[in-house]
């Protein structure tokens, strides 16, 4: 089965290149000109990918990436001219996976939209495997090889959500309010308490992964290539 990717750019040059170029990597590539149009194609077909551009007419990306992490469950990367922090963690509040700034090469986006399908594949599973690290979400145990990790369990929900989404950014108030919730009262020390707690149970025991710190951003976790 062709994976149905979608496309949301005002720029019709952009989107022939990318369909080409997506075409040819054996997708199936749905394309829109306007944020609008890209809602109406994600509630008539089942779309698993989009890619959508920050400035565009009616709707523009962040209102649209705001749209479909409210009502879908699939992996969004913004297409923006603007590659300052700021618009970075407008970005990622706004729910993006991921974040490309133009001009960029078609190649490096084609990897990056598998980097984010395989990593949401991972977020369906009960057990997420990092080489010799185990995360058992059932049983909230966590072993690298035979020894097995005690975490307190609002440590082991970051950790769980980090996991889920390798080299996905998170900011700091997006992890408040997924571990949190939206009503939690404290500030964002918090994540970087039980953060610094994560890493310092992990330090001698594994380099599978590390938590990496985004500055002005919040934290990603990334995985050790074998």
């Amino acid at each position: 089965m062709k994976i149905p990717i979608l496309i949301a750019d005002d720029d019709p040059h952009l989107r022939e290149l990318l369909r080409y170029y997506l075409t040819r990597e054996g997708y199936e590539v749905r394309d829109a000109p306007d944020g609008q149009i890209a809602s109406d194609i994600l509630e008539q077909e089942q779309i698993y990918l989009a890619v959508v551009d920050v400035m565009m007419p009616g709707k523009n990306g962040w209102e649209l990436c705001r749209e479909i992490r409210e009502n879908f469950d699939i992996p969004v990367i913004l297409l923006t001219a603007k590659g300052e922090v700021k618009d970075k963690e407008k970005g990622f509040l706004a729910g993006t996976d991921d974040y490309l700034t133009k001009p960029f090469e078609p190649q490096e986006l084609l990897y990056r939209i598998k980097a984010l399908l395989r990593r949401y594949q991972m977020v369906n599973k009960k057990v997420i495997v990092f080489n010799r690290t185990v995360i058992d979400r059932i049983s909230h145990v966590v072993k690298v090889g035979e020894e097995s990790v005690h975490l307190p369990l609002k440590e082991f929900e970051l950790l769980v959500q980090l996991a889920s989404f390798p080299d996905r950014t998170f900011t700091r108030t997006q992890l408040l309010e997924l571990i949190w919730g939206i009503d939690y009262e404290g500030d964002s020390r918090t994540i970087d308490v039980h953060i610094r707690r994560l890493r310092e149970k992990f330090a001698d025991k594994t380099d599978d992964f590390v938590i990496s710190t985004i500055r002005g951003l919040g934290y990603k976790l990334e995985v050790r290539k074998v």
